[in-house]
């Protein structure tokens, strides 16, 4: 094609030339990611080091403040180096990490909150086998599946996504977006990525099927429960989760199947920025907020009582 050209770097969103409004940016981005930062390594922190929480439902959601953590750092930090430096410029290698570990991390946070749904089932549908289904060896082969999954969703989006040549390099996202990028391909036929994504959102929308079934299972056997007391306990332990995930593919569900448009509006900013930044931020809190275990490990962990 005539207007076919060589992108060595992409130019991210640009907020605004006016100094007031970059500074207003980074300082809204520090305080999402230093409040992600703190939560999640607080979760680790908490289940490493406290011998009482290596249990299954822990194990999983030390390895969702991996994740989460691994998501925001990818995409954040960069986003405020360029507000302070006034700049818009990433390399293309770059943009080729920033979707490939967006990718893995999300996708792996996603296949993972699955897993935890099927956790949730065993440890309340059949709580005398829960210790030999969910054994050391069946814990640490759902979580090999998890990543490995993941790094295979995120190596077939980034090939898909940049095995075709850029017409242009501008991109309309404070990241490497993969509907953003897919807008800037000199061909309008990118077979490659489009199966991919179809792929995705079968297997998304698996998942998403599967939990809602895994909870009705859950919410019947929690109503037989005799005890107003048992009942409470296990609500706590579920609903955080039922309401992360359910976040979560909303979310993403509305960012990625959006109408596709040339420039990017304020809904768009907005639903991007919450399906790849607040999940990370939300998910420490919602999940520690009532969480007396996590509460009582972190007060042994800092010295108090």
């Amino acid at each position: 094609m005539d207007n076919q050209t060589s992108v060595s770097e992409f130019l991210l969103l640009e907020f605004s030339n006016i100094w007031e409004l970059r500074i207003l940016h980074f300082l809204i981005f520090l305080v999402l990611y230093l409040a992600a930062l703190t939560g999640n390594l607080l979760i680790i922190s908490a289940v490493a080091f406290d011998r009482h929480l290596h249990t299954p439902m822990y194990f999983f959601l030390m390895n969702l403040a991996l994740q989460d953590l691994g998501q925001v750092s990818v995409i954040i930090p960069k986003s405020m180096i360029n507000s302070l430096l006034n700049t818009r410029h990433i390399t293309y290698s770059g943009c080729v990490a920033q979707v490939l570990f967006f990718i893995v991390f999300a996708g792996s946070d996603f296949f993972l909150l699955t897993v935890m749904a099927y956790d949730r089932c065993v440890a309340i549908c059949n709580p005398l086998q829960y210790e030999m289904i969910m054994n050391r060896t069946a814990c640490m082969r759902m979580i090999a599946s998890v990543w490995g999954t993941g790094f295979f969703n995120g190596i077939l989006h980034t090939c898909g996504t940049f095995a075709t040549t850029f017409c242009s390099n501008v991109v309309n996202q404070f990241f490497c977006e993969i509907p953003q990028l897919i807008k800037l391909h000199c061909s309008k036929v990118y077979q490659a990525e489009m199966v991919v994504v179809f792929i995705s959102i079968l297997a998304a929308s698996g998942c998403f099927i599967y939990v809602i079934v895994t909870y009705v299972q859950i919410f019947t056997a929690v109503l037989r429960i005799p005890s107003v007391q048992g009942q409470k306990k296990a609500f706590s332990t579920c609903i955080p989760h039922l309401v992360v995930f359910s976040t979560l593919v909303f979310t993403c569900f509305i960012a990625f199947l959006r109408p596709s448009s040339d420039t990017t509006s304020y809904m768009d900013l907005v639903f991007t920025i919450a399906y790849s930044t607040i999940p990370p931020v939300l998910n420490p809190v919602i999940y520690s907020m009532r969480n007396k275990d996590i509460k009582v490990s972190l007060s042994k962990l800092f010295g108090m009582r």
